[in-house]
């Protein structure tokens, strides 16, 4: 297995610790809740809301991104070394997307997706 698919599971299991960050700091989450978390989640406000909304942004990107590296693998036109390096990049831009999510800043989260999704777009394009 390269670094690069390795990142494709470290950005799977990434957006659950922004699923634990909404739950613990939505407060009053307990196991009753678990029947229907996604209805407790709904209710939460503040930066609960935001770890919930980055949940759910990191399982909306992870797809594409998983997609990216096995394409640039499949398609040979890149060294690994670099492909390894985009997907590292790409795995250190959702952390700090996520805390940008987390520390509601706005403008700077915006610009750290631009840039994931740059380099998802990058993955392909090295590899033409």
């Amino acid at each position: 297995m390269t670094i690069a698919y390795w990142c494709v599971l470290v950005s799977i299991l990434l957006p659950y610790i922004s699923t634990v960050w909404a739950k613990a700091s939505a407060g009053g989450f307990a196991p009753k809740h678990n029947h229907d978390p996604r209805a407790f989640l709904a209710t939460a406000q503040g930066m609960a809301r935001r770890a919930n909304n980055a949940q759910q942004n990191g399982f909306e990107i992870a797809p594409a991104f998983a997609a990216a590296v096995i394409i640039a693998h499949l398609a040979g036109g890149a060294e690994q070394g670099l492909l390894d390096q985009l997907a590292i990049t790409f795995v250190f831009s959702r952390v700090l997307y996520t805390l940008c999510y987390i520390a509601d800043w706005a403008i700077l989260r915006s610009l750290v997706w631009f840039l994931g999704l740059g380099l998802i777009v990058s993955l392909f394009v090295v590899a033409a």
